[in-house]
């Protein structure tokens, strides 16, 4: 091999080790600030999960806020990228609203962590997430939603008055309270616990959402 050969083939090394480290610490972000909360979590216990040193997490965040900030980001990127899988634009209005909400359900009821940061977030005011890169990051959902909507309305199928930003702002609503309120509703309202719970709300929520898209 070349010399430049060997150099380049080294930086991609490099590059992909850093990308590695990198995402394995926000993978430990995750776990520990979803765990602890921003106040509870702990650097070294971060870098203990992400198999790494203290001072990685420092040249790469800078400071626990910015890691805190940096693993928000990553949540909603999680989110959205599995959310754009779904490939909406190509199914039916119908078929494409109920596959979005049993998806919003399911991946919020799968993990825990995504509830837990959110709370944490709120709880401090929004002050570490980046605005204008959450919008960034939702525009494409709601754009899909909106084509969605123009399509079931035009085949007659949806009312033509539905709020794309609205309506997905009540999936959500919708799906996370469920999720992260079953053991209080089951105590509350002698619920069945656990999955059974969770079975009856995501049908329940499924028809609220395509009931009132109904014309």
């Amino acid at each position: 091999m070349a010399r430049t050969d060997t150099a380049l083939a080294s930086r991609r090394k490099g590059t992909r080790d850093a990308e590695a480290t990198r995402g394995a610490i926000l993978d430990a972000g995750r776990a520990e600030f979803a765990e602890r909360g921003l106040g509870g979590g702990r650097i070294d216990a971060i870098a203990e999960r992400a198999g790494c040193n203290k001072a990685m997490i420092y040249h790469y965040f800078g400071s626990k806020a910015a890691l805190f900030s940096a693993v928000l980001e990553h949540n909603y990127a999680l989110i959205r990228s599995a959310e754009a899988a779904l490939d909406l634009s190509h199914r039916d209005p119908v078929e494409a609203v109920r596959t979005l909400v049993e998806f919003s359900f399911d991946y919020v009821a799968a993990n825990p962590e995504f509830i837990k940061l959110i709370n944490e977030e709120n709880l401090h005011a929004g002050v570490h997430i980046d605005a204008a890169m959450a919008r960034k990051l939702n525009s494409p959902v709601v754009g899909t939603l909106r084509e969605v909507l123009a399509r079931g309305a035009a085949q007659g199928v949806f009312r033509g008055d539905a709020d794309p930003q609205q309506l997905y702002i009540s999936i959500a609503s919708i799906c996370y309270f469920s999720i992260a309120n079953r053991y209080t509703l089951s105590a509350i309202f002698d619920l069945p616990p656990g999955d059974a719970l969770l079975g009856y709300r995501r049908a329940h929520v499924i028809e609220v959402i395509l009931g009132y898209l109904r014309p």
